[in-house]
């Protein structure tokens, strides 16, 4: 059997008894995960919903998420995820382009959904805890999941936009399958004793191959966080006692400067994992000191499933790099013409292997653009060393070049989170006369810290060449992010102008 959801069935019959997700006061073994998404399957069998239909799923980290998720599988159909926080202009879009003609989501989120779903001739069911015991009365569960072939679409995952039109990712059976699997056996090490904190977005790549299906897979306990705050994460992997936390370098950073909760010790946590951005490595050095633990970084995209590169559990960790490249999965460096680059030179990351998508939902050109003789071609600039590590430069559309030479933001923000004043650091261009682009700095400060623009631009100046450092330094009381916590540049507005030199 191809489909994704007999990784759930497959971990009923050998850890029925099992733990599989807690969300606060609710507690699901796999045995009653696993009756519960068949029942639900039996329910969404009644809608009219058949194999390779697209059914949205529009929830926060909840129980009734993996009900759902892994019953519209059972069934055979296709999981199109979307952010809760989503308006109904955005939620339409998706529903229309998807061509989604069942929507799930919760008494909460109802009144968008609503609307969308009525724009275009969606119908709505509404999953609440009650699904969770029996979704309809008289409903006999689906034991059997639906055959699909390896190659058929699992789910489509919405793109953030942020060169434009949102695009559907098609990731097929086995590249969510393949993908969960490496990360539960050679990347994370999880097994049934482990507790993962379940506090990234399921909706999103990152959080729903490494917690849901990797926990899934490995018999693991999952407990969720609904929505991300550092001192109830704090709470909940003590009650818990998690052993894998799995963030994004904003939750790092929150978590390192939010006091601690009385009688929070950490205990169990053995292993803590970065993705879907660059973590700062003075960041990951005091998450490492303060709790004790290795912080091991990683990287991917939606495209891809999410795991393309890794630092190996059992090997040397290389702070500030991505990693090598995962099991069945080969990476190169390209340059601007499609040339192999070599160790030390910046090429952009190109990808191909089992965890690549099928490719853009009912978007040919933009599929053959991205995907090149079987290559992945991500965006992302990088640089690879003597031992094969990769080291993320920055997204090739981040790149600022001023006065004709080449600045990557990232390199700047590792000098910024060195200052003990700066919380959280982005650097992004903006346009001028002379230098073509100059590099401009928006900074939060630590809680009760003080510290000046030219005090940050005088740190920065000392340690890096002087056409990088940020003429320009702004303060924000909070930098906007998306829905994993992702910093977003693109949403940034620089109005200071560059002080003569």
């Amino acid at each position: 059997m191809n489909n994704l959801a007999t990784l759930l069935a497959k971990s009923a019959r050998s850890n029925g008894d099992r733990l599989a997700v807690r969300q606060d006061d609710i507690a699901l073994t796999y045995a009653q995960l696993n009756d519960a998404s068949a029942r639900f399957a039996a329910l969404l069998q009644t809608k009219g919903v058949r194999t390779g239909d697209r059914v949205a799923l529009v929830l926060p980290n909840v129980a009734c998420f993996p009900v759902a998720y892994y019953g519209i599988l059972r069934c055979g159909g296709v999981v199109v995820p979307m952010n809760p926080l989503l308006k109904a202009r955005e939620i339409a879009f998706a529903l229309r382009d998807s061509g989604s003609r069942l929507v799930v989501t919760s008494p909460h989120f109802m009144s968008e959904v609503a609307t969308a779903a009525a724009e275009v001739g969606a119908d709505c069911l509404v999953a609440d805890p009650t699904m969770l015991d029996t979704p309809e009365k008289g409903t006999e569960p689906m034991h059997r999941v639906a055959d699909r072939a390896a190659d058929d679409t699992a789910v489509i995952l919405y793109t953030s936009g942020t060169t434009g039109t949102p695009k559907g990712a098609e990731l097929t059976h086995r590249n969510l399958m393949t993908n969960a699997a490496t990360a539960a056996e050679t990347l994370l090490d999880v097994g049934p004793d482990d507790v993962l904190f379940g506090g990234l977005p399921l909706f999103h790549a990152f959080g729903q191959t490494c917690a849901l299906n990797t926990a899934v897979a490995a018999g693991a306990t999952l407990t969720l966080l609904p929505r991300f705050e550092p001192a109830r994460a704090r709470e909940i992997m003590h009650r818990d006692g998690a052993t894998v936390f799995l963030g994004v370098p904003t939750m790092y950073t929150a978590l390192l400067t939010t006091g601690v909760p009385d009688g929070c010790a950490l205990s169990r946590l053995r292993l803590a994992v970065s993705g879907g951005a660059s973590l700062p490595v003075e960041v990951l050095h005091r998450f490492e000191q303060q709790f004790a633990v290795t912080v091991l970084e990683g990287y991917g995209l939606s495209e891809t499933s999410p795991i393309a590169s890794f630092n190996p559990l059992h090997r040397p960790r290389k702070a500030g790099s991505i990693g090598l490249p995962i099991r069945g999965v080969d990476l190169k460096l390209v340059a601007a013409d499609g040339s192999s680059v070599g160790p030390g030179d910046v090429g952009e990351i190109a990808i191909r292997g089992e965890n690549v998508m099928r490719g853009y939902w009912n978007r040919p050109n933009e599929t053959a653009e991205a995907v090149r003789d079987g290559w992945f071609h991500s965006g992302d600039l990088a640089r690879v060393d003597e031992d094969g590590y990769y080291f993320v430069v920055d997204r090739k559309k981040d790149l600022i070049i001023r006065g004709g030479y080449n600045v990557y933001p990232r390199e700047i923000e590792e000098v910024l989170y060195e200052h003990p004043a700066v919380a959280e650091a982005a650097v992004v261009g903006v346009p001028h006369e002379i230098h073509g682009e100059e590099v401009a700095a928006v900074v939060t400060l630590q809680d009760g810290a003080q510290a000046t623009a030219d005090q940050i631009r005088d740190h920065v100046k000392q340690r890096v060449a002087a056409y990088k450092y940020p003429r320009i330094v702004t303060f924000t009381d909070a930098l906007p992010k998306g829905a994993t916590g992702k910093i977003l540049k693109r949403e940034i507005v620089v109005e200071q102008k560059a002080p003569e030199d």
